[in-house]
């Protein structure tokens, strides 16, 4: 599978592990459930520095995802083709909007704020940080935004063993959301929630 192909399908399914403290990895399948990309990341890393890989070897990278900061309170994401090192876009969180309702910025290749993701709905993500069992009903979705349109969407489903998260990003019609960094942020939800659990 080439890169075109590897970045060209309308959904996409991020698996993580639950329970693997010392290192967690990401799996990436296509729509026909074959894999895609695939992410090792070492556990207790102050600053995050995620690789995109082709497949388990990580003998070719295509994504690499780095923070700007140790805390990732409200760090900033940069996104880099790992083939030809250029931009394609930053994701930052959006602090203190993020505590009571996941929020982040989402930026273009040329540093220009794109649009936004946001958790479904602020009552939801309230009584997911409070009750835990909430969690199991109403698993986390977030819509990326751009102009007020939701152009991709981000599914948890419940698994006390794997976390899932389901890429739509048949909603983007005009092609706006690069899916590189599309999948950069389903990465870095996935990394990211797993911190906060």
């Amino acid at each position: 599978m080439d890169s075109l192909e590897r970045f060209a399908h309308d959904t996409y399914t991020v698996r993580k592990k639950i329970f693997n403290f010392l290192s967690t990895g990401f799996h990436i399948y296509g729509p026909d459930g074959n894999l895609a990309m695939y992410s090792k990341m070492k556990g207790f890393k102050l600053k995050e520095d995620i690789r995109l890989y082709t497949d388990e070897t990580l003998s070719t990278e295509v994504l690499t995802i780095t923070s700007d900061r140790v805390i990732d309170f409200s760090a900033a994401y940069t996104v880099k083709d790992a083939t030809t090192g250029e931009a394609v876009g930053a994701l930052k969180r959006s602090g203190l909007k993020s505590i009571l309702r996941d929020q982040w910025l989402v930026y273009n290749a040329e540093g220009v704020e794109l649009g936004k993701i946001v958790e479904d709905s602020a009552l939801k993500a309230l009584a997911r940080r409070f009750i835990e069992l909430v969690s199991v009903f109403m698993p986390q979705k977030y819509h990326v935004e751009v102009n007020g349109q939701t152009i991709c969407t981000m599914q948890q489903n419940f698994n006390p063993f794997v976390m899932k998260l389901v890429v739509d990003f048949s909603l983007d019609k005009a092609n706006v959301l690069d899916p590189r960094l599309g999948l950069a942020a389903a990465v870095l939800l996935c990394a990211i929630e797993g911190k906060q659990s």
